[in-house]
């Protein structure tokens, strides 16, 4: 058989990567090819999705988690797998097995899907499944020969919600970030500078606040 197809693959762990220019996890991927002849290269590629019916939430996870799946008792028809990203990274040659590195970049827009699952979380897992595929570089009779990683390579990872929080900490601290339109943004800060407020912060702050004190529903 084929080293290329009898390539397997395995989730060994996931970690934030320190350093990193923007966020970004890394995820440690165990690489078994059986067979003798070497693997002179190969290009990996990842898909991620969320699998979000394979663990329970608390009560308080699950409010946050109404704008994604609806209310509790519609969970069963609204949590589907969905796409976290896409990622890729190329493996140097190898004999029999490797280990590599891959890198996972990560947004924390609250627009995307993704980041109001994850930010939801207070403890537990993020169950995961990763989709692999890619293009394994062997040496043939006259060269190279290239083969394609099956479709059917695939991994399920139960991340740590701790490493997902432990990212935000290190890019975010203490604070995140919401994308507004232009309208917004001049309403925000003409209210702010009305009101002789140091930053958006407070505006939003006292806004919320207003909004929920009981006082500003009486007649």
């Amino acid at each position: 058989m084929s080293p290329a197809y009898a390539t397997t693959f395995a989730v060994l762990g996931m970690a934030p990567q320190p350093y990193a220019v923007t966020p970004t996890l890394s995820a440690r991927i165990g690489i078994a090819a059986i067979g003798d002849e070497p693997v002179h290269a190969l290009v990996l590629r990842a898909q991620v999705r969320i699998e979000p019916h394979r663990r329970p939430y608390t009560d308080e996870e699950g409010a946050g988690l109404t704008d994604l799946f609806g209310p509790r008792e519609r969970w069963r028809d609204t949590q589907r797998s969905f796409l976290w990203m896409h990622c890729a990274t190329t493996v140097p040659g190898f004999s029999g097995g490797a280990e590599v590195d891959l890198p996972l970049p990560c947004t924390y827009d609250f627009e995307v899907s993704a980041s109001k699952y994850l930010h939801a979380l207070r403890e537990g897992v993020v169950p995961l499944v990763f989709l692999f595929s890619g293009t394994v570089f062997i040496r043939g009779t006259s060269g190279f020969a290239v083969q394609q990683i099956p479709w059917d390579r695939e991994d399920r990872y139960a991340m740590p919600v701790s490493v997902w929080r432990d990212l935000v900490a290190a890019n975010f601290p203490d604070a995140g970030w919401l994308r507004l339109n232009h309208a917004t943004i001049a309403a925000l800060a003409a209210y702010k500078s009305g009101h002789g407020l140091i930053d958006f912060d407070s505006a939003i702050d006292r806004l919320l606040t207003e909004v929920s004190d009981p006082a500003q529903d009486a007649p």
